[in-house]
């Protein structure tokens, strides 16, 4: 015992000191810092932080009711609260922690001898005091009292319960300077999240959990994995959760004295974003989409159409320039930049030159194949024809695209399928052209993720039933659906010649720093080839010499980007279906509208894609609204006078 005391005491004492040292005067970090701010790709503040004060409340030991209802009682005084919120049943609940000594007399001999025999619950005696408290009685509770109290009480004892978020200096001062008055009450400095441009990219930015909340049950095991604490204020959605990482900041750590709280490392901001976004295009982009979309719901036809998808991007690294999503309701146009990564559609005619793709790979087309443009008959099956039922005539690969025939690739596809086509012909196959068909488009973005930096990405939707008859329907943007940021990367490719590049929303990390943005950069986001299409280049050169023809004087997409921008691109209209009446059955036929271009054809700059879901219906007339082509050809001329 001798030596083992002589080893505690001697030898080994500066260890148990500090053993010591670190349980009774540990580390305590406070509350979660400030995140780090984001940009648009010059410089321009999107998003910051704002300094907000809350009063917070929680229940300290020894504490009394009567001690809990004169606390309630001065901040009644002090806080401006909505005290239109207080209801009935507050009031009665403090009338009876109040006169908790009389209130008994409310209940019958005979009901105390019920709750003895357990013919009744003490919850029923309770329900019994509560409906014989008279309105006289109520009359003397003060309604801001019984408010506040109940904002004292409301969950579990153990919690901080949010009297007041932001609360005013003058409020903040009084409470602060009197605090040993006020038992229980916990002032907090926090912040918040403050939008510079409003609700513009508010469902890209996402949001971050609040002072009171914390991390969600959703995100738990994600972020504890990762070594946060429960009551962290984290990113729940878009770039906050994508990049929480970088933005969170470094909480201030604190020693505990015994007697007090020593400050050991002040709190830092998190780390500093910079986006792909150019919010003036962003903005004059939303602007000419709300006014078309209000225009266009006064056009025939539009009953079912409330929705415009639009990106703006760079070909060459994949940069999202803009980004547009909204929706119309009850005349008045919102943000739902949210659903943009998940929406998807049935595009029609725009994949035309991923569909070509295939022809040219499996060799059953060639540059200058010439294939009459006719309606398709096959067993028991109706027509399927191009846009002009007379037909088109004899079309080689180039006209095919400008002018958009179905039946070129109608008949493409039966090539790759190796059936010999005639007129009315039993169409059956053996070699799994779709495939063929999935895999090529897939090299250029379709069906795929595109890699974008935002979380739950959608493939899209893609069709399980194979048959002989859906193959013709693939081949023309009819069956599988895709998203406006497929569309995007689909696009790029072709403008790009052959190379699918991811989409990115981040340009750089800055550093954290008091000065507005720092020049340390902690990552770049550079460009990043997902792969190349499998297609010689010479095929991919005959596209867009075709997306070429289809912007041009006699194309089928002539307007869309004004063709001094020497540009290329491909339409689409499509057969879609709408839920009208919102339960949950699809019960109407709709047109969609979509569109995918770049500018200047030779040294591409830029690429844009429009989709117009539901902007017509096919049974009330033949009247197609031209919103696509105006707001493409707005869009791309505010790109080129930007950036000139």
């Amino acid at each position: 015992m001798f030596i083992r005391l002589f080893f505690i005491m001697i030898i080994d004492n500066k260890k148990y000191e500090e053993n010591l040292n670190y349980l009774v005067y540990s580390e305590i970090e406070g509350e979660s810092a400030p995140r780090g701010r984001i940009y648009d790709r010059n410089h321009k503040l999107l998003v910051d932080n704002v300094g907000i004060k809350s009063i917070y409340y929680k229940r300290v030991s020894g504490m009394s009711i009567d001690d809990e209802i004169e606390v309630a009682r001065m901040l009644s005084e002090v806080l401006d609260l909505d005290y239109e919120s207080v209801t009935t049943s507050m009031i009665k609940d403090l009338w009876l922690v109040i006169n908790r000594d009389v209130s008994d007399d409310k209940i019958k001999t005979s009901e105390w001898e019920s709750l003895k025999a357990r013919k009744i619950t003490s919850s029923d005696i309770l329900i019994l005091k509560r409906n014989r408290i008279t309105e006289e009685e109520l009359s003397s509770i003060d309604k801001k009292v019984a408010y506040i109290y109940y904002l004292m009480n409301n969950g579990y004892s153990y919690q901080e319960k949010l009297i007041k978020k932001s609360v005013t200096d003058k409020e903040y001062a009084i409470i602060n300077e009197q605090l040993d008055k006020y038992k229980g009450i916990i002032p907090k400095l926090s912040w918040e999240r403050k939008y510079i441009y409003g609700d513009t990219l508010r469902g890209i930015f996402g949001n971050v959990s609040g002072i009171e909340v914390g991390i969600t049950e959703e995100l738990k095991e994600y972020y504890l994995d990762k070594g946060y604490s429960i009551t962290d204020r984290v990113g729940l959605s878009g770039l906050e959760l994508q990049y929480d990482e970088y933005l969170q900041g470094e909480k201030a750590v604190y020693k505990n004295l015994g007697n007090g709280l020593e400050l050991v490392k002040e709190a830092k901001r998190g780390n500093d974003l910079v986006l792909s976004i150019d919010i003036d295009l962003q903005l004059e982009a939303e602007k000419i989409i709300e006014e078309e979309m209000i225009k266009t719901k006064k056009e025939p036809n539009t009953e079912y159409f409330n929705r415009v998808f639009a990106i703006v991007s760079d070909p060459n690294n994949g940069d999202i320039l803009a980004m547009i999503a909204k929706v119309l309701n009850k005349g008045k146009v919102y943000d739902y930049t949210a659903y943009l990564p998940t929406s998807s559609v049935t595009v029609g005619s725009v994949i035309k030159g991923a569909s070509i793709s295939v022809g040219y790979k499996e060799g059953v087309i060639d540059i200058g194949t010439v294939i009459k443009d006719e309606c398709v008959k096959l067993m028991n099956t109706p027509l399927k024809c191009s846009w002009n039922r007379n037909g088109l005539g004899n079309l080689d690969d180039i006209n095919a695209l400008r002018l958009s025939s179905n039946a070129y690739q109608f008949k493409t596809a039966m090539k790759v399928a190796n059936f010999n086509y005639y007129y009315n012909a039993p169409f059956s196959f053996n070699n799994d052209p779709f495939k063929k068909y999935r895999t090529m488009f897939n090299s250029y973005g379709l069906g795929v993720k595109t890699g974008i930096d935002l979380p739950n990405e959608s493939i899209g939707i893609v069709g399980k039933n194979d048959t002989p008859g859906l193959l013709l329907d693939f081949s023309i943007g009819q069956y599988d659906t895709y998203t406006p940021l497929q569309l995007t990367q689909y696009i790029n490719t072709i403008a790009n010649k052959g190379s699918r590049i991811k989409l990115n929303l981040l340009k750089s990390v800055h550093k954290s720093s008091d000065k507005e943005l720092s020049d340390e950069i902690l990552l770049y986001n550079k460009a990043y080839v997902l792969n190349k299409v499998d297609l010689d280049e010479k095929y991919i050169n005959r596209i867009r010499e075709g997306f070429k023809a289809v912007l041009g004087y006699t194309g089928t997409g002539y307007g869309y980007i004004d063709i001094k921008y020497n540009p290329a691109g491909k339409t689409g209209t499509s057969q879609s279906f709408f839920d009208s009446d919102n339960n949950g059955v699809i019960d109407k036929e709709t047109i969609s509208s979509t569109f995918a271009g770049f500018a200047p054809y030779d040294d591409p700059k830029m690429s844009i894609v429009v989709v117009t879901p539901d902007v017509s219906h096919i049974y009330g007339g033949n009247y197609l609204s031209s919103i696509n082509r105006r707001i493409s050809q707005q869009i791309s001329k505010k790109y080129f006078e930007i950036y000139k």
